[in-house]
């Protein structure tokens, strides 16, 4: 006997919950949010395969599933579960390597609006064509109307919104930490990867804010010397920032040190123990990387300075490669030592940009179909704008008022007038 395939439809008077074709389309939405959530993690897995823990398993793996919870969407509520992935070799929370889904963050309870879920989309690789349909299932009553040219048309609008928005006036604001690194990924339409270059700023009440987002060539000086200057003369940034992080890359501190001369400079240990790493064997790697967090996690500088002296005289004789890479920039790696101690973890690495952007060089790495170098730069911005409500207040954040009234610090804490004359 052949199945009955008739589906009833709902009695005069029923609920929605009672509509089966609903439950088929809700179930229909479920599946493509697991589907593309594995997909996330799967690629988030095979970017960090090589890594591996002291002893010497892979470092980052699946660890599970969160709870089940309902999400909203615009055809009703959805279960879902998200993948938990675990980092086996981090030693702190800082160092920790996380795993954030964009499709389904932890905090979300409904359905991304259109504002944020366009360029998810584009960047994924969904053409304006395919929109309709997919938003209809995601977003409901949200999505009628999106045409292909009403798409364009709200690109458009966010490439002019990205213009007003580097054209702000800036002079009542004073960033006393900033963070500053070239992202790349690959525009569509274009044979060479696209830098875009990034400032994150710490105001003075602690806040982290999107200080730049522009398009650079290759992190040259002259692009970022171009960006300092415009936030100075046309901004009316004028104060020059307390401290500077970001990676060896030249062309910004080449630029940073003409625009922002009084701003201490502080190279980013992150990027500084991979560059180090790259210079030795694997089998080295695991013992060499304790002994780089060894030097950063010091108490005191002249902790740090004996554990960098243990570094260089363990590792120089044959790999003379990796601890001249160490040596060269020890002054900037230590520079965190004369700021307060409760914001240490903060300055001495390029995290809040790194953590930010990853999740957009992941889906920008593969993605196939037109977008233009402009294009890409609004959709990349609006992404970090909608990024910029969920980052955190930097910790002893009123110890940045000590900073602003000149007060010097020494291993963390105010120095004494009788420290800073013996150190003068």
């Amino acid at each position: 006997m052949e199945e009955d395939t008739v589906i009833g439809l709902p009695r005069p008077g029923g609920t929605v919950e009672d509509d089966p074709l609903l439950a088929v389309l809700r179930e229909g939405a479920r599946q493509m949010l697991s589907v593309a959530i594995e997909a996330e993690v799967a690629a988030f897995l095979a970017v960090h395969a090589d890594q591996v823990d002291d002893t010497g398993r892979r470092r980052v793996v699946r660890h599970g599933h969160a709870p089940k919870r309902s999400i909203q969407t615009g055809i009703g509520p959805i279960e879902v579960r998200r993948p938990r992935v675990r980092d086996r070799g981090a030693d702190d929370e800082s160092e920790r390597i996380r795993f954030t889904s964009a499709v389904l963050p932890a905090y979300l309870r409904r359905t991304r609006n259109v504002e944020e879920l366009l360029p998810w989309l584009y960047l994924k690789g969904i053409s304006t064509g395919q929109f309709e349909d997919t938003l209809k299932v995601l977003l409901g009553p949200d999505a009628p109307g999106l045409s292909a040219a009403t798409i364009r048309r709200l690109v458009s609008t966010w490439q002019d919104e990205h213009q007003r928005w580097q054209g702000r006036d800036l002079r009542a604001k004073r960033y006393l930490y900033v963070w500053a690194d070239g992202v790349y990924f690959s525009p569509r339409l274009e044979h060479e990867r696209q830098c875009v270059l990034v400032l994150i700023g710490a105001a003075a009440n602690g806040k982290k804010e999107l200080l730049a987002i522009d398009d650079g060539f290759r992190e040259s000086e002259q692009s970022w010397h171009e960006l300092l200057v415009r936030l100075r003369d046309e901004n009316g940034l004028v104060i020059d920032p307390a401290l500077a992080t970001g990676d060896g890359a030249l062309g910004f501190w080449k630029a940073a040190r003409k625009v922002w001369p009084t701003t201490r400079a502080q190279r980013c240990w992150v990027h500084k123990t991979a560059n180090v790493l790259n210079y030795l064997p694997k089998s080295v790697q695991p013992k060499a990387k304790a002994d780089l967090h060894a030097i950063y996690d010091a108490a005191s500088r002249a902790e740090a300075e004996a554990a960098f002296d243990r570094f260089l005289a363990k590792y120089e004789a044959k790999y003379d490669k990796a601890a001249g890479c160490l040596a060269k920039d020890r002054a900037a790696l230590l520079a965190f030592y004369d700021f307060p101690a409760e914001h240490w973890k903060h300055v001495r690495s390029t995290n809040p940009v790194e953590s930010t952007f990853a999740t957009v060089r992941l889906r920008t790495a593969k993605t196939k179909g037109c977008l233009s170098r402009a294009t890409a730069l609004a959709l990349v911005f609006k992404l970090a704008r909608s990024a910029e409500h969920h980052w955190r207040r930097l910790n002893g954040s009123d110890r940045l008022a000590e900073i602003i009234r000149g007060v010097r610090f020494r291993d963390g804490e105010p120095a004494t007038a009788a420290e800073d004359q013996a150190a003068a």
